[in-house]
């Protein structure tokens, strides 16, 4: 009987409780198809219901072991009452005059009791903490009842997002800006090439311009090593509030860049780890469709203080360097589709997706490195720069603590005082 009460119980606190010779260029020598976008409310509804469900059986069982429970004393009652006389007995055959093997077969009946004394101790210690864990498990039952009962009025009304969508749309941030839009936020796009909509964070400014967010890093939260098939639709998560990380897919910056016959620009926003910030744009931004591989293509770079790091870098390792780190023409590649110039894999050395040449002066999906400096030793198997890098800023062997890739038509940053004016107005670093 206490084998079985104690697995009974043991039972409910359960319940509750590159191997290739050639020089790179930039060197001194699983997961689902589709992260999603957006968090929203898990119900508990479901929860409550369950628990309502389990509440009878459970009390049935608390019932049950209280009565076994209750046998089990009274039978233990008797047995102390059954050692009592026993010891009364031995002590009175003690002292009568009967024959000596009475008198020894008395002693040896009391060492007996003496031994079940002992054994029903252990016994009642055990029944005891028996009684201590039904005890704790009744209460946690009546927290539960309590849980149940407050996630009944919770669900008395129906679950909404905890996440705001905005409900203007357009056909990119700065469209849903013309239309009105005034709070940067969460907002459904439709390019003009694109067969449905798609959820995209905006950036809106107090001049009425919108920038479509299309990269975000800012604590390394998200991993950044994923494959073709996630590149391309996305990884990461949107918020309102522009707190998480995110790629948002190469084929829906591909819609974003083609749909329109204005010209776009790429803003490159950049902080390091001592809060200093940098930014680069580049005019007539593009990326080409997956038959392209999405190859990246711009005009001109357009300005900014954080250099020109997508046109290549000398290391002064070789005199190719700054023609084998440059980005504009670049085909994307992950460590699943190699793309890359190089007889290796740089996306699978460096551990990211990019627009690799052999291999890069810039690479924004890098390995994210706290504190932002880092070795050969740190960068793992390969030991090359993986981390998250613009070289014409710092040095490849240091990892940006926070970067921004984002679009906008041309003609919103040339509007009202002049290029040079809307590229500073742009940048977003200062008052602006």
């Amino acid at each position: 009987m206490a084998v079985s009460l104690f697995a009974t119980a043991g039972i409910l606190f359960i319940l509750f409780t590159g191997s290739s010779a050639q020089i790179r260029g930039d060197n001194l020598q699983t997961c689902n198809m589709n992260d999603g976008f957006g968090k929203y409310c898990p119900t508990t509804c479901g929860v409550a219901d369950y628990m309502f469900r389990y509440i009878p059986v459970v009390d049935e069982e608390l019932t049950s072991m209280q009565n076994e429970l209750e046998t089990i004393a009274n039978l233990t009652q008797g047995a102390d009452e059954k050692i009592e006389y026993m010891k009364d007995s031995a002590t009175s055959a003690q002292k009568s005059s009967q024959p000596d093997p009475y008198y020894k077969r008395s002693s040896s009946m009391l060492d007996d009791v003496l031994r079940f004394e002992k054994t029903f101790i252990a016994q009642e210690q055990q029944l005891l903490e028996l009684q201590s864990v039904i005890s704790s498990n009744e209460r946690r039952m009546a927290d539960l009842k309590k849980m149940a009962l407050q996630l009944q009025q919770k669900c008395s009304q129906p679950c909404r997002d905890t996440v705001q969508i905005q409900t203007l749309t357009g056909t990119d941030c700065q469209d849903v800006a013309n239309k009105g839009a005034t709070t940067s936020g969460l907002y459904y796009v439709k390019p003009a090439k694109a067969q449905e909509q798609f959820l995209v964070y905006c950036e809106i400014d107090s001049f009425g311009r919108g920038f479509t967010v299309i990269q975000r890093r800012q604590d390394g939260s998200v991993d950044f090593s994923k494959d073709w098939i996630q590149y391309k639709e996305g990884f990461g998560y949107l918020s309102p509030d522009d707190t998480t990380e995110f790629w948002l897919g190469n084929e829906k910056i591909h819609l974003l860049t083609t749909s329109s016959s204005l010209p776009t620009v790429l803003r490159v926003e950049l902080v390091d780890w001592d809060g200093n910030k940098k930014y680069a744009d580049y005019n007539m931004f593009r990326i080409g469709s997956e038959a392209d591989m999405y190859r990246l293509t711009y005009g001109y770079y357009f300005g900014g203080d954080a250099g020109d790091a997508f046109d290549g870098f000398d290391f002064g390792d070789d005199p190719s360097d700054k023609f084998y780190t440059s980005h504009n023409g670049m085909q994307f590649s992950t460590h699943d589709k190699d793309n890359d110039k190089y007889a290796g894999n740089c996306a699978q050395q460096d551990g990211s997706g990019w627009w690799m040449n052999r291999c890069h002066a810039a690479h924004l999906n890098g390995k994210y490195y706290t504190g932002g400096r880092y070795t050969e030793k740190d960068a793992g198997e390969y030991g090359f720069d993986n981390g998250i890098i613009w070289v014409t800023w710092h040095s490849r062997w240091y990892s940006l603590k926070e970067t921004t890739m984002k679009i906008i038509p041309l003609s919103r940053i040339t509007a009202g005082g002049g290029q040079q004016t809307g590229i500073k107005q742009f940048g977003g670093l200062g008052d602006a």
